[in-house]
């Protein structure tokens, strides 16, 4: 497999990375099966977080005698030193490890303190002090947020939604990354599993010669795609170009990514999946979402407060509580026209 340098790391990983979260919807068994076949099949690049539940149990159980062998990175969203190093101390456990070649910053919506003597970046320093972390990167859904820890040159790594549908500001932070110095780490390059074509998702990556992919592998049988498309690296063409350009125009405008920031919903309202529920119905199979819970999920919009809470929080300026109404009143019509196919 190609490896790449991921900045001034030089933490060597494969192209084709492993995205850990979806790990965490197998069972123990399926999971830890998972992730041994990803290394038997040339992937040493896998990424996880203290908050996706038992993936970093899964991935000690399936790694750990192949550690030297793999790049390992995990990330807290603690914003204090005490947080951090209790988060960072039980990664170690989970994964069966004395050290994380690579430490971030969870989705953070500020660049954290250096200067805080009890911050999280505090705890992050002496973390890398006693050996535990290698390196200090951080996540973010928000552009802005992330131009910011960029030029910041607090960080050696930036992880950032990216994907062929991610606006021209999104895609520049890709260049900045390069000129300074800092790995480039792709989360979402499937945009939360709206875009229906690997290969093309493949291809759009393969342009970026300092982007390192981590794409979310939950089957064997996704897996196996992947290390297909690896070992065909299929280029950008024509007919490639021509379906990114018309998927580009399908998903512009009033697009949720699913990133969460919108959530907890003060009314309950199950936001980061409701708001995009007509793609969920024609981009995807359809019927799991006619089922009575689903229904009720969806009515529940009836109760948005109109408080713009979700707004306020939403990196990508939508009027979430509008664009839910809307999805509603979709939803209502599509089950309409569908519901004698059940």
């Amino acid at each position: 497999m190609e490896k790449i340098t991921l900045g001034k790391t030089g933490l060597e990983v494969t192209k084709t990375a492993m995205g850990c979260l979806p790990v965490q919807r197998c069972t123990l068994d399926d999971g830890v099966r998972l992730l041994r076949a990803a290394y038997e099949g040339g992937i040493n690049y896998f990424d996880t977080a203290n908050a996706y539940t038992d993936s970093e149990e899964k991935i000690g159980l399936a790694l750990a005698d192949v550690r030297g062998s793999i790049v390992l990175s995990t990330k807290s969203a603690a914003r204090d030193k005490e947080g951090v190093l209790r988060h960072i101390e039980n990664s170690l456990r989970m994964m069966k490890t004395d050290y994380i070649d690579l430490f971030q910053f969870h989705q953070v919506a500020q660049v954290p303190d250096p200067n805080d003597p009890d911050g999280a970046f505090a705890g992050a320093l002496e973390a890398k002090a006693r050996g535990w972390i290698g390196h200090i990167g951080v996540t973010s859904h928000r552009v802005d947020v992330a131009e910011q820890c960029i030029a910041s040159g607090l960080f050696e790594t930036l992880q950032f939604p990216f994907s062929y549908i991610s606006d021209d500001r999104d895609l520049a932070l890709a260049a900045k990354c390069k000129e300074a110095g800092m790995g480039f780490i792709a989360m979402k390059g499937l945009a939360g599993g709206m875009l229906g074509s690997p290969r093309a998702c493949y291809a759009f990556m393969a342009q970026y010669d300092n982007v390192v992919p981590i794409w979310g592998i939950q089957t064997l049988e996704e897996l196996e795609q992947w290390l297909a498309l690896d070992k065909e690296d299929p280029a950008m063409d024509e007919e490639l170009a021509a379906f990114i350009k018309k998927e580009r125009q399908e998903l512009s405008g009033s697009f949720c990514r699913s990133c969460g920031y919108c959530m907890p919903c003060p009314a309950g309202i199950e936001i980061r999946n409701c708001a995009r529920m007509n793609m969920l119905l024609r981009r995807s199979p359809w019927q799991p979402y006619m089922s009575d819970e689903w229904r009720a999920k969806m009515e529940k919009i009836n109760d948005c407060l109109g408080c713009y809470q979700c707004s306020r929080r939403c990196p990508y300026q939508l009027d979430t509580p509008n664009l839910l109404k809307y999805m509603l009143k979709d939803y209502r019509e599509f089950y309409e026209t569908h519901k004698d196919l059940l």
